[in-house]
């Protein structure tokens, strides 16, 4: 008898022992291993992350801000959401400024030969009356001085405003993924008086790097009032149309451009505008350099949207069932520049957070606290509808007067690096995360996941969330070709996009927003900020 006792007893024990195996990996978190293993399944195996980037870009895309692109995608995520049994809405904010959408773009080159030019027009500029033809010259304008030098010179002129951009061949891939050591330098703790952007990693000001035409200055700042002075002289010099270089690497028919004009409809409007991929603007310049006239035949397209000025963010969530009044959130930007249909930047972002919605749904997995989804607009400008979600919500960094939903808010996470798979994560100096996302990512070594940087990172949403003292997180993503191809470019289009990196980083996602909601604790903070005054920040990637 007390040797059957001792057999059962043992039973139980090894019972127990498989039980807690399943649930709890060594450590301070608690990890359900089995709802990991069915998280992994049904984002890896039953994915539907590219149906939901093929609506956003190749038929929502592009989603300029305001624009009928926007709205349409933004619309089309509510219904899904609501298809799923998932609450969604619009959530307005504002004002942002007028709309604006293209629908034709065409430079040609009518004399000395013939020839058609690739490129993107500025967003925010107005479209030409039909196709017009004008001789190209170039102008070199950059204060008050500059501009009474070209009085009287660029009538019914297209003015190439800028010198072009000398090419090199290229003797490295476009397309990257970071190595052992380059993870490796961006887990090192930031050496002192060399500031906490990683090495390898996007920095806060990255989008510099490839945005090409620098967008108009927010009004009210001194940048904005030269840039109307400069576009009233257009206006009186009767320019046809301003031309710029793609910025950044563009080259091989790929530009990068955002905006040339001003989204307040109290500025004076700029010309008809456009960039374009350096090759073609370095033969215009080259011609005119050798006194050889260039004309020029330029059709866009292009409308002012004034009937909405405020903007919207998309907004779902799925109800906690013990503490529903704590939450954990999961963003992305949705909007995007309009010379692709935005797909890395950051159509990808947005869809792996609608597909980790899905998937918690589809799964009806058990949390005790409310997941909540924001899609922002107004990113690229300066991240708008986070701040303004955050301050609505949370509270006004300028003051720092805290709402009573800091309290009860857990985290945030964030995915706007482009196509990459995650390799880890930015912990914005916030070290006591460090032993939660070490626990976090074990079950996804084997995906390549779990380097843990205490730097910040910055140009995107998280940045918001942060600056009131919550805890909001960027993931560290591969490079792939976001800086030297995507990124604000006509070349961010699905394709370029990595279909199994998106479901690596749905599985990712939804496991850790599935640890945040079940854990017994709010995920640990730092101290909070002072109070920062000014204005809002400044645009994002």
């Amino acid at each position: 008898m007390t040797r059957t006792r001792s057999k059962a007893a043992l039973l139980l024990a090894t019972l127990a022992f498989a039980v807690a195996a399943l649930t709890t990996i060594i450590g301070d978190e608690a990890v359900n291993l089995e709802v990991v293993h069915r998280i992994r399944q049904e984002a890896l195996q039953n994915s539907r992350v590219m149906d939901h980037l093929f609506y956003l870009t190749d038929v929502h895309g592009p989603r300029l801000t305001n624009s009928p692109g926007y709205f349409k995608a933004a619309n089309w995520v509510v219904s899904q959401m609501q298809s799923w049994g998932i609450d969604a809405k619009l959530d307005p904010w504002g004002p942002f400024g007028r709309g604006w959408e293209y629908t034709h773009f065409s430079v040609d080159m009518v004399e000395p030969s013939a020839a058609s030019f690739i490129g993107v027009p500025l967003a925010w500029t107005p479209g030409t009356t039909g196709a017009m033809t004008g001789e190209a010259i170039v102008a070199i304008i950059a204060n008050d001085t500059d501009i009474e030098r070209y009085r009287g010179k660029l009538k019914d002129k297209i003015v190439f405003l800028g010198t072009g951009r000398e090419l090199t061949m290229r003797t490295t891939p476009p397309g990257t993924r970071y190595t052992d050591q380059q993870l490796a330098d961006i887990a090192a703790a930031a050496v002192a008086g060399r500031g906490n952007n990683p090495p390898g990693a996007r920095a806060a000001a990255a989008g510099a790097r490839s945005a090409g035409p620098a967008p108009a200055p927010s009004a009210g700042t001194g940048g904005q009032s030269f840039t109307n002075r400069l576009n009233q002289f257009f206006a009186d010099e009767h320019v046809l149309a301003l031309a710029r270089p793609g910025g950044g690497q563009s080259d091989g028919g790929t530009v990068f451009a955002q905006a040339g004009g001003s989204r307040d409809p109290k500025d004076p409007l700029a010309p008809p505008s456009f960039a374009l991929t350096p090759e073609h603007y370095n033969r215009v310049l080259r011609l005119l350099d050798n006194g050889i006239p260039v004309k020029l035949q330029v059709d866009i397209r292009a409308r002012f949207i004034d009937d909405r000025m405020d903007s919207a963010n998309v907004i779902a969530e799925i109800p906690g069932r013990a503490k529903p009044r704590e939450v954990v959130m999961v963003g992305a930007h949705f909007d995007s520049w309009h010379g692709g249909t935005g797909a890395t930047d950051n159509a990808a972002g947005s869809a792996v957070m609608i597909e980790v919605m899905r998937i918690l749904k589809t799964l009806n997995l058990p949390m005790d606290r409310t997941v909540r989804m924001g899609l922002w607009g107004g990113e690229e400008q300066g991240y708008f509808g986070s701040l303004a979600y955050v301050t609505d919500h949370f509270a006004d960094r300028r003051a720092m007067t805290l709402k009573p939903e800091h309290s009860t808010f857990s985290g945030y996470f964030n995915i706007d690096n482009g196509t990459g798979k995650i390799r880890g994560v930015y912990l914005q100096g916030n070290d006591r995360m460090r032993p939660v996302f070490e626990d976090w990512f074990k079950p996804f070594a084997d995906l390549g996941a779990g380097t843990i940087s205490i730097r910040n990172t910055g140009g995107t949403d998280h940045t918001v969330f942060d600056a009131v003292g919550l805890p909001g997180f960027q993931f560290i993503q591969d490079p792939i070709e976001y800086d030297t191809r995507t990124h604000h470019s006509n070349m961010d289009v699905y394709d370029r996009v990595q279909a199994a990196d998106l479901r690596q980083m749905a599985a990712i996602v939804a496991s850790f927003v599935y640890n945040a909601a079940t854990r017994p604790d709010l995920l640990p903070r730092k101290p909070l900020p002072a109070p920062q005054g000014g204005g809002r920040g400044g645009g994002g990637n």
